[in-house]
């Protein structure tokens, strides 16, 4: 119990003396985050936040974004009927499985687009607003750009995989923003561990609900060929931050990053609060900032029942260099 006191403590004080060009916590090329003040805009931290990257199914917070504005102004409601096509129903998991010709309420779907990510039910929701996936895929590009979502491009409302299909970190924040700034009524959905559908119980995808304290949203998401995504908001004392981490190679690494991120921006806004001049990058210690031994200290302790720590424990020591 000492010994991991002192490692927790070791870690708070390599933290602090992080330096603010310390590389991104994951070199793998697919890796891209950013971390936002949803009030204000100011970025706290970013990492190839303007590389094109595949967005997966955090795709479907613009779809929700889109069918949250259809009931604000009186396009949809939340008894509305949604069919079932055939093009809906072919559409590859993670989905709800319902036969071709079934309707599910416009609230029914949703909460499960929200929790479970059902690829089936976003494209009926789609359908349902626009006549066609490929319509309501150009109202999204559209809404993105009114939205100052410069560098995106969508054609499905899943976010399976597509090579025209591209985003950014920095654009999927600026998304997240909107969707609590602009819906704040229908935002909650995003906040449920699971929700009830015929008397089962769906899942939310993210674990950060409740493994994170002030997390209340947003989506996760994963391909292949994304790697493991993230958009997460969480709110402390009248701030919120929203972290978006794109091709994470694990849902693990992926989870904590985004863990490091919100705790390190926290503890920013507590000590900028106190009159201290400082930065994200000064307080984020990052695997290149710990040294070999520092390393292999944790990978002895035990530390198993703190993921961060874990997480840490587990990785290979990053060498010095920039992959960019």
């Amino acid at each position: 119990m000492r010994s991991q006191r002192l490692l927790i403590g070791l870690l708070s004080a390599l933290a602090i003396a992080a330096p603010a060009t310390a590389s991104s916590l994951y070199t793998v090329p697919k890796y891209a985050a950013i971390l936002l003040n949803a009030s204000t805009g100011e970025v706290m931290y970013a990492r190839q936040a303007d590389a094109p990257r595949y967005p997966a199914s955090i795709t479907k917070v613009l779809t929700l974004y889109i069918a949250f504005d259809q009931l604000a102004h009186g396009g949809a409601r939340l008894t509305d009927a949604i069919t079932i096509s055939k093009h809906a129903a072919h559409q590859a998991p993670s989905k709800l499985g319902l036969k071709v010709g079934s309707t599910i309420s416009l609230k029914d779907a949703i909460d499960i687009i929200a929790t479970k990510s059902a690829n089936d039910i976003a494209v009926a929701v789609a359908e349902h607003i626009s006549g066609t996936e490929q319509a309501f895929a150009a109202r999204m590009t559209a809404t993105a750009k009114k939205l100052g979502m410069t560098s995106s491009q969508f054609v499905n409302a899943t976010g399976l995989p597509d090579s025209r299909q591209l985003t950014t970190a920095r654009d999927i924040g600026t998304l997240s923003r909107a969707v609590v700034r602009d819906f704040p009524q229908f935002y909650r959905v995003f906040s449920q561990v699971a929700v009830d559908y015929e008397g089962k119980s769906i899942a939310n995808h993210n674990h950060l609900l409740t493994t994170l304290p002030g997390v209340d949203g947003i989506k996760t998401g994963y391909t292949q060929a994304a790697g493991f995504t993230l958009a997460a908001s969480a709110a402390h004392d009248g701030t919120r931050l929203i972290a978006v981490v794109l091709g994470g190679p694990t849902r693990l690494a992926r989870d904590g990053n985004v863990t490091n991120l919100l705790n390190t921006g926290f503890a920013v806004v507590n000590r900028r609060a106190h009159g201290e001049l400082t930065t994200v990058a000064e307080n984020l210690a990052e695997p290149e900032d710990l040294s070999d031994g520092t390393l292999q200290g944790l990978a002895e302790t035990s530390v198993g029942d703190n993921p961060t720590l874990a997480m840490l424990a587990n990785r290979t020591p990053i060498k010095q260099g920039r992959s960019w």
